[in-house]
């Protein structure tokens, strides 16, 4: 027998590629796979136990289907694409998410499937509702809010609101991230799970979660409305607005669903109330209706009803595992207060450590420093000493030189005393001099006048003598020889010639004798004068050079008290230049 006949036959196989919100797979299924089975495959895959909200959905032409469990997978309208792709998604909505979503894995991909449908704006959501909702999807992704981690901008990558809500306000994307961040900040201490309950919670209440529209139109009217799916009922729109409806018809109020072909019938559980039909002009979209009428349906009374014993097992393990993450919440939560205390500490000693090391160096430095000022110091202490004996050096030569000034300021004085002095009695010689010459120039003149008077005398007896020897010589050449006296008159005319004769001896000796000293005084007034003239150019010359001294030394020594030159009166220096030019007119005169 040949080995290849006892090998089994290969089954035949197919690629599928799965998407779920957060993740793709690939799988690769057998020929008579039904469509539970892959379903199965995927949820085990990605450990869902609340299986009947979810789907396998495609995509047939302009609209989408989803997979039927009991109908093999090839068998099916699905795409013949290799691999054929399929999106695991939620195919129905509970009523109240807090209640029937149990598991994380649920509560998450219900968390991401709305997300996405409010941001693509298959759910209307008000703006403030968005930012809201956008805070806690911020608070799943990232955690509790650090400002020293989440520093401005963190969130530009992230798609958070509609775009329908950016263009209806003119905001930048910084003032969307602040306002959005303010929320996000107020959520602290909120876990990723807790986090995605809240936005569901919120979300549950928008007019359009959670409902399937379908175009349709009313009988015989042909009037185009809309028809909602959602887990609370049927509900008829019109088409541009979806978000209240005209007539709603609750899954309690509802007897029967049919239809045929194309025409659906709602049959009221009231007898009483109007049948509503209307038309969906696809099979396709007519089956896909009845599809999700009969699931919502199934889950409605599903929900009414006691939880079987698998969901009773899955909401006690989901209760004790919420308990054990709530008690491993709070140890973590009091591990990371501890971390953080710890952290604060050390980053406090570190800090400390820091401080006192800085301390250190600044110690160290002002030790140096101190040094350094140490080192200078003496340096400046030698060097001050240097200078105090300098100092004291000058000083007993300023000592000396003050008490030589001194010296000098009273031989200063004394010479001033003595200069005043000898001023006070050139000024009394100067005005004795000037007395005298006025004295002496009133006896000159008097002398003048009498030499004149005794010159005008000695011309009128010269002219009178002339006269007379003019009026005798005829007589004298007469009598050459005198005559004997012959009568009484000849004694007496000669005693009157000899007495005349002796009168004009008389008046030239005078002459002569006035003469010689008139000319005697004058010369001694000369004498005088002169001696007078060079007493004061030497007293001139005197005061002259300790005029010079007294300013070199005021220019020297700074000594305004020694410094200032002896006064003399303007009035005697006058004087004697006064004195020096009458003595010179007078040695002229």
């Amino acid at each position: 027998m040949s080995i290849l006949g006892l090998k089994k036959k290969q089954p035949k196989t197919f690629k599928v590629k799965v998407s779920t919100m957060d993740a793709e797979m690939e799988f690769s299924c057998e020929v008579k796979w039904k469509g539970k089975d892959l379903f199965d495959l995927v949820c085990r895959t990605i450990g869902l136990r609340e299986t009947w909200f979810f789907g396998l959905r495609y995509t047939v032409k302009d609209t989408y289907a989803w997979l039927k469990p009991d109908k093999r997978v090839l068998d099916q309208e699905v795409p013949k694409d290799s691999p054929i792709t399929f999106h695991f998604l939620a195919k129905f909505f509970p009523e109240k998410v807090e209640d029937e979503l149990v598991q994380e894995i649920t509560q998450h991909l219900f968390f991401l499937q709305v997300k996405k449908q409010i941001l693509d704006e298959e759910i209307f959501c008000s703006p403030e509702a968005s930012v809201l909702l956008a805070s806690y999807a911020v608070q799943a992704k990232y955690g509790d809010y650090d400002p020293n981690f989440h520093k401005p901008g963190f969130l530009a990558q992230d798609e958070l609101l509609p775009k329908r809500v950016l263009m209806q306000y003119q905001m930048t994307p910084d003032m969307w991230e602040e306002k959005i961040t303010a929320w996000y900040a107020e959520h602290r201490n909120i876990t990723r799970d807790e986090a995605e309950m809240e936005y569901l919670k919120i979300a549950q209440d928008l007019e359009m979660y959670g409902v399937s529209y379908f175009s349709i139109t009313q009988n015989k009217r042909d009037t185009e409305l809309l028809l909602g799916v959602d887990a609370q009922g049927l509900h008829i729109y019109n088409p541009n607005n979806k978000l209240s409806p005209n007539k709603s018809f609750p899954w309690s109020g509802i007897r029967n669903i049919s239809y045929s072909e194309k025409e659906f019938t709602i049959k009221p559980l009231d007898k009483k109330k109007e049948v509503f039909k209307f038309y969906s002009s696809q099979l396709r979209v007519n089956k896909l209706i009845l599809q999700l009428c009969i699931g919502n349906h199934d889950l409605f009374m599903r929900r009414r009803k006691v939880d079987s014993i698998e969901v009773q097992q899955m909401k006690a393990q989901a209760k004790e595992e919420k308990a054990r993450k709530k008690v491993e919440r709070q140890i973590l939560a009091r591990e990371k207060q501890m971390r953080e205390e710890a952290e604060r500490a050390k980053e406090d000693m570190e800090r400390r450590l820091f401080q006192l090391q800085d301390e250190a160096r600044m110690a160290n430095e002002a030790l140096l420093r101190s040094e350094e000022t140490a080192d200078l110091l003496a340096e400046k202490a030698q060097i001050a000493e240097e200078e105090a004996k300098l100092l004291a050096h000058k000083a007993a030569e300023a000592e000396q030189e003050r008490q030589r000034l001194e010296v000098t300021a009273l031989k200063t004085k004394e010479e001033k005393r003595l200069m005043e002095q000898k001023m006070r009695e050139a000024e009394s010689l100067a005005v004795k001099l000037v007395e005298q010459s006025e004295r002496r120039l009133k006896e000159a003149d008097h002398l003048k006048q009498d030499l004149n008077e005794a010159k005008d005398a000695e011309r009128k007896a010269k002219q009178k003598l002339l006269e007379i020897t003019k009026s005798t010589y005829p007589l004298i050449a007469a009598y050459s020889s005198p005559p004997p006296p012959t009568g009484p008159e000849s004694p007496d005319t000669t005693l009157d010639m000899g007495s005349m004769s002796v009168r004009m001896d008389f008046k030239d000796s005078d002459m002569k004798r006035l003469s010689m000293e008139i000319e005697r005084e004058r010369l001694e007034y000369m004498e005088k004068s002169k001696h007078l003239q060079d007493q004061l150019k030497e007293l001139k010359s005197e005061i002259e050079s300790l005029k010079l001294e007294e300013q070199q030394q005021a220019g020297l020594y700074s000594l305004r008290s020694y410094a200032e030159p002896p006064y003399i009166p303007h009035s005697n220096i006058q004087l004697f230049e006064n004195l020096e030019s009458e003595g010179k007119k007078n040695l002229k005169y």
